[in-house]
């Protein structure tokens, strides 16, 4: 008896413990994970079609040895919540606050250093999306990237994009 009413002891708080949630509410859209969206063909390293114009992401083996040198941009310079909380061609959902990155034809996910020319700063940044779809921008940053970098206030830079891996 005695036995008994100690394993009842210590499996009683175990028990209970798992009565409790630290989980949200749903909200009622589904989100998928990068694998699922991956499996479900959400994730295309194939040419796609953006207002009317065909891009043709590079493979992985193409994109190893991969440098830019362009004009950089930021997502949301309208307002800065434009694009926060929507799904990225990834499958990721953009956080303007977190360092990230999209390019018209690096494979997706890779990470690139990118550095402000005028400054010398930079960092790595995860490539989670396709853009910017502007003739004379080679990539678009989260507002968090832009800051980092030193141009969040002036909108662009001149900026080197190296891949470092994918």
């Amino acid at each position: 008896m005695r036995k008994i009413l100690l394993t009842g002891c210590l499996l009683l708080p175990l028990a209970l413990s798992s009565c409790s949630s630290t989980r949200t509410p749903w909200s009622g859209k589904r989100v998928l994970s990068p694998e699922e969206a991956y499996q479900q063909g959400k994730i295309k390293n194939t040419p796609y079609v953006i207002n009317g114009r065909v891009y043709v992401p590079m493979s992985y083996q193409e994109a190893l040895s991969y440098e830019e040198t362009g004009l950089a941009s930021w997502y949301g310079q309208e307002t800065l919540d434009q694009h926060s909380g929507q799904l990225t061609a990834y499958g990721e959902i953009f956080d303007p606050s977190r360092p990230s990155a999209a390019h018209k034809y690096l494979p997706l996910p890779s990470l690139v250093k990118v550095t402000n020319l005028d400054t010398q700063a930079s960092m790595v940044v995860r490539v989670n999306d396709r853009g910017p779809f502007v003739d004379n921008r080679v990539i678009d940053l989260s507002a968090e990237a832009a800051k980092q970098l030193g141009f969040f206030k002036k909108g662009t830079a001149k900026v080197k994009i190296e891949v470092i891996s994918r």
